[in-house]
């Protein structure tokens, strides 16, 4: 897909600004050219601002008609922030996800600190980005990575977890294939993402703020919320697994979750987490995401099998046949009116 370019020219131009790349590019515009000096937080927001989506995930959202909540706080959920320096607790679902960037260590092998920060940051940025356009709440940033959350008042548990896996299969793609790509180019050896999602119901949801005075948040506690962590462990490269729950709420994607034993060949791993004297045996599920996305309204397949944007369809008033004369009769053998 196309819709992370501006995203890899931000990385391209990072990495040329390195004083070990041996060159600065001959096609830099404006102030690049300074980044020489040092890859710093203005030559970030230069590349990639903070509160605008870069063109062509612009562009995405557009089509998704969808657009991004830049205002969102870190660690204040907008329908739980009531919490904040509250003794009250409530009891409602989310949906949990754990994003993890492996690898990144490896970008210091041919690049400078601040370089590293530059790349690390525009990918985590393209994760916000994608993140908001689908309605999730960026929690917490963990290392390279987010914690992440999808739902709250108002929307359907079906719904938060169908743009969930929406937003992972997005940008599983972009690390798995265009990251790819472009790192490979540059010599720079793999660098790939693990994503755990799980769900927690009302009953199993504590929602409070943790901490104290500002060193708090308003998070949650549950289960669910830990285990979208620990399933991100048990991801494959590029992989995302699920837990029970959420194939509980999305019926129609029966064909697309297969129980994470199925790949590893141990029976063991088929549970990811257990009560033995309740008799409770929770599943976690490798999550078909490829194939999910090919399935999504928003995605078209090319010729040779690579996935692009489906732009939507533009219905011309008046578009009787009898319009089409003065076209048609430049072509009078198939002119028949």
């Amino acid at each position: 897909m196309k819709i992370y370019n501006d995203y890899l020219s931000a990385i391209r131009n990072t990495i040329a600004s390195d004083p070990r790349s041996g060159r600065l590019s001959e096609e830099f515009s404006y102030s690049e050219r300074d980044l020489k000096k040092g890859f710093d937080f203005k030559a970030l927001n230069e590349l990639v601002p903070e509160k605008r989506l870069l063109p062509s995930l612009a562009e995405f959202a557009n089509e998704l008609g969808l657009s991004p909540n830049f205002e969102q706080v870190l660690g204040l959920h907008p329908d739980f922030s009531h919490l904040k320096h509250s003794e009250s607790l409530e009891e409602h679902y989310i949906v949990s996800m754990f994003v993890d960037i492996k690898g990144s260590t490896n970008l210091f092998k041919k690049y400078e600190p601040q370089t590293v920060w530059g790349i690390t940051n525009t990918i985590q940025r393209a994760a916000i980005h994608t993140c908001l356009i689908f309605g999730g709440y960026v929690h917490r940033l963990q290392g390279d990575g987010l914690f992440v959350y999808f739902g709250g008042k108002g929307i359907s548990t079906s719904s938060a977890v169908n743009k969930a896996l929406q937003f992972s299969s997005v940008f599983t793609y972009f690390v798995k294939e265009d990251l790819k790509k472009l790192f490979d180019e540059k010599g720079i050896e793999k660098i790939d993402t693990r994503i755990g999602i799980d769900l927690g119901y009302d009953r199993d949801v504590v929602w409070g703020m943790a901490g104290i005075g500002e060193i708090s948040e308003v998070t949650t506690c549950s289960l669910h919320t830990s285990l979208a962590s620990k399933m991100q462990g048990s991801a494959t490269s590029n992989g995302i697994v699920v837990g029970y729950n959420i194939l509980k709420e999305s019926p129609n994607l029966t064909e697309y979750y297969t129980t994470v034993c199925a790949r590893t060949r141990k029976e063991n791993d088929r549970y990811i987490f257990r009560i033995p004297e309740e008799g409770f045996n929770y599943t976690q599920y490798d999550f078909a995401w490829e194939k999910f996305l090919k399935k999504q309204d928003f995605i078209a397949t090319d010729m040779f099998g690579n996935l692009q944007l489906k732009n939507k369809t533009v219905v011309i008033p008046n578009r009787a046949i009898s319009n089409l004369a003065p076209i048609a009769v430049k072509s009078k053998p198939y002119f028949n009116f």
